[in-house]
């Protein structure tokens, strides 16, 4: 078989276990000669929560940026060490990364992980200096679960507030496959109430404190509708907040992750990441053309 398509047929299986029930499988295939962290460090003894950190690959002129990644779930499932290869990637990206833990259901409800999440992020600004990374370089990321999670620590001062943050302290939020104005049944247990669904939506607290944004979204995405990073964009967008939107063209739901672990899977989306943090512009591939609304 040409190396090409055993890399391609490999790539396929990989996302078909992380998409089914054989998740520790598929992590095991993408972690595989993966280095471990350079440390773990607990953020909340309180709740036993920790992260581990992933120094930048190469020296860099000075401290790195710093991204702090959330992964996904759908907030029932998920931990760090599942994700090591997402620390690496980003780190040889020339991040100093942080894989943070967050409490899922059953062990907490809605607003219990975002207000974890927010924790992971100030102790990343408190203490990314001892690790070479710039404090006032800070990103939070997140794929899929992980993504609403990032854009509502990124969007609602709630939550970086008791660390005496704000959203603008974040040089900005990276979302993956994000559900951000989405439909809750079927997530009751986690989400509570129905009175107190339009808080979990992050589109609904946009007003044009939030700091720049980075949206990444499959158009074959079957999981997440593709149109929740389009309207989340044009919403950051129509109170004058810097959105940058990448179209992954007939890439579905897992795809970031994908491009994670074989960058050349789709390699826009490391390039559009390692852009962004770096504080400049990305510019969209013509070819990715945004799906129907």
């Amino acid at each position: 078989m040409p190396r090409n398509r055993a890399f391609h047929t490999s790539s396929i299986a990989l996302l078909a276990l992380i998409a089914t029930g054989c998740q520790s499988v598929g992590f095991g295939i993408a972690n595989a000669g993966v280095s471990a962290p350079a440390a773990s460090v607990v953020y909340d003894p309180q709740r036993n929560l920790a992260l581990d950190i992933y120094p930048p690959a190469a020296p860099a002129n000075g401290p790195a940026p710093v991204v702090v990644f959330l992964y996904g779930g759908s907030w029932r499932n998920g931990e760090r060490g599942q994700y090591r290869f997402v620390g690496q990637r980003l780190a040889q990206s020339g991040a100093l990364a942080i894989v943070a833990d967050y409490r899922t259901f059953p062990r907490a409800v809605f607003p219990g992980f975002v207000e974890d999440a927010a924790a992971a992020v100030a102790w990343a600004r408190a203490h990314a200096a001892e690790h070479g990374g710039d404090p006032q370089r800070l990103y939070v990321a997140g794929h899929s679960a992980g993504a609403q999670i990032a854009a509502l620590v990124g969007v609602d001062a709630r939550y970086l507030s008791p660390h005496g943050m704000k959203p603008r302290d974040l040089a900005g939020v990276i979302g993956l496959s994000g559900p951000y104005d989405f439909e809750i049944d079927g997530y009751e247990d986690v989400f509570g109430p129905e009175a107190q669904w339009p808080q979990a939506q992050p589109i609904n607290f946009v007003d044009g404190d939030e700091p720049p944004f980075l949206l990444a979204h499959g158009t074959g995405d079957r999981v997440v509708e593709a149109k929740d990073s389009q309207e989340m964009a044009d919403k950051l967008r129509s109170v004058g907040v810097r959105a940058e939107l990448l179209w992954l063209p007939d890439a579905g739901h897992i795809a970031p992750l994908a491009a994670m672990y074989r960058p050349d899977r789709h390699p826009a989306l490391l390039e559009a990441i390692q852009t962004f943090v770096n504080g400049q512009s990305v510019r969209n591939p013509p070819a990715a053309a945004s799906p129907a609304r």
